[in-house]
């Protein structure tokens, strides 16, 4: 989980363009991603969700794959609902 209080959320990748854009981010190789931020070497795919609190993007939840294109809609459809049960406790 990741949350933006001090920095410009543009600066930060792909947790930075989720969180400015308030958009799933599904990247299949982050290599190829514009000013991705690698927190892990072994990383080559990344799906990131936005999450709110009081209607605003408050953070995002990021997940990290070593496989290319390793995330499904069917993965993501299950990621949101784990947002949203965050953001119920948030």
């Amino acid at each position: 989980l990741h949350s933006f209080p001090t920095r410009r959320s543009s600066d930060l990748g792909v947790c930075g363009k989720s969180y400015e854009k308030d958009e799933v981010m599904n990247v299949s190789n982050v290599h190829l991603f514009p000013g991705h931020i690698a927190c892990d070497t072994a990383s080559n795919s990344e799906v990131v969700i936005p999450m709110h609190k009081d209607g605003k993007v408050y953070g995002v939840l990021d997940i990290d794959s070593p496989e290319f294109s390793n995330f499904t809609s069917d993965d993501i459809l299950i990621l949101q609902e784990v947002v949203k049960i965050l953001e119920s406790i948030l």
